[in-house]
């Protein structure tokens, strides 16, 4: 693997340092959804008009205390002017129980509904607060997560195979610079960073640094190429799994540090002359690709009462052996039994339950 030039590396390395308020349109956290805003305006009304009503009453029992005997009307008609603080001053408190009152409830009654009034700027200011402190903390505890660079087609079948597995979301950070399908990413609940993958400092706001694996599929090849040199050098330690069209940069991306290269044309391709001659095969083949019911690879580790057999004769069908780091196949001589600290590759059958 070729070095990457420092220069490059450091390009725009300031966006990474900003604080958490800085940020909070480049790096969304998903949060639980309480309640729509159109349902948060209506209850604010109804506890407008509640306190109007309350303030109402206060003064309707006290209606003779004012410039001028008071209807009920007239008790809500100052109540509103009273709580909005418009003060038209055409009805006040006259005798000192009436100025008593107006001290001890529908003053305090005043300040509350300013509040509602204001409620909108202060909820959005909180939110933002809230998530401000959310991407500081995110920030300093994220590790040992997986990055997916690039949230199209393939980006988001990666996402999906990776909750189907029992990922947890919030362990999944998705990178990409339109912000339309970050949008469909925080609605899976994935933290999601908005940028490009080729600035160093838009990687290290995804944590690539902690990252435990990086799958890297973008649209085009050579942008591929040139994002798993920059995830190589931040992250030596990482699994890097990327993808690329033709099969001729193959090589490119096993020289940038890719751990694992897919190629999609290919992949389709034989897919596609598959069906026109064995179409069963293919139907099995996606099935075993769907991260939705029906059968897929898993891999798991060898159990203590498994160990010394042959992989032939357990209970699941194993496709492989996986032994330090290297994948056996069944037919293997190596995957001939099975040895302490082996992880096997079977078919698992996956229910509505499990995903």
């Amino acid at each position: 693997m070729r070095d990457v030039p420092e220069s490059r590396l450091n390009e725009g390395a300031r966006l990474d340092r900003l604080p958490g308020h800085s940020l909070l349109d480049v790096i969304r956290i998903p949060e639980p959804i309480t309640a729509g805003p159109g349902w948060l305006i209506l209850r604010r009304m109804f506890y407008v008009q509640l306190l109007i009503l309350i303030s109402a009453i206060v003064v309707y029992t006290d209606k003779d205390g004012y410039t001028e005997p008071l209807t009920f009307v007239d008790a809500a008609y100052y109540s509103a002017v009273s709580l909005s603080t418009t003060g038209y001053g055409d009805i006040t408190p006259v005798t000192q129980h009436a100025r008593i009152m107006n001290l001890l409830i529908i003053t305090p009654l005043r300040v509350v509904f300013l509040v509602l009034l204001v409620g909108t700027t202060l909820s959005v200011l909180t939110k933002e607060s809230r998530q401000s402190i959310r991407i500081q903390r995110w920030r300093k505890r994220v590790r040992n997560h997986t990055v997916v660079i690039g949230y199209g087609t393939k980006g988001r079948s990666a996402v999906d195979a990776l909750l189907a597995d029992g990922v947890d979301p919030a362990q999944i950070v998705v990178i990409d610079t339109d912000k339309r399908v970050l949008d469909l990413a925080a609605s899976r609940g994935v933290v999601s960073v908005q940028g490009s993958a080729t600035k160093s400092d838009v990687l290290r706001l995804a944590g690539i640094q902690r990252a435990r694996a990086v799958v890297v599929a973008p649209n085009l090849d050579d942008t591929a190429v040139l994002v798993t040199l920059s995830v190589r050098e931040l992250a030596p330690g990482a699994t890097i799994v990327a993808s690329v069209r033709e099969s001729e940069n193959q090589h490119l991306l096993h020289q940038s540090g890719a751990d694992q290269v897919v190629i999609s044309s290919e992949t389709a391709g034989r897919l596609l002359g598959l069906a026109t001659v064995t179409p069963s095969v293919v139907e099995m083949m996606e099935d075993m690709l769907s991260p939705d019911e029906g059968f897929s690879i898993a891999q798991r580790p060898v159990r203590e009462d498994e160990v010394g057999a042959n992989p032939r004769h357990l209970a699941d069908i194993v496709l492989g052996v996986v032994r330090s780091g290297e994948l056996y196949r069944i037919d293997a001589v190596e995957a001939e039994s099975v040895e302490p600290g082996d992880s096997l590759l079977y078919v698992r059958r996956v229910t509505k339950y499990d995903t």
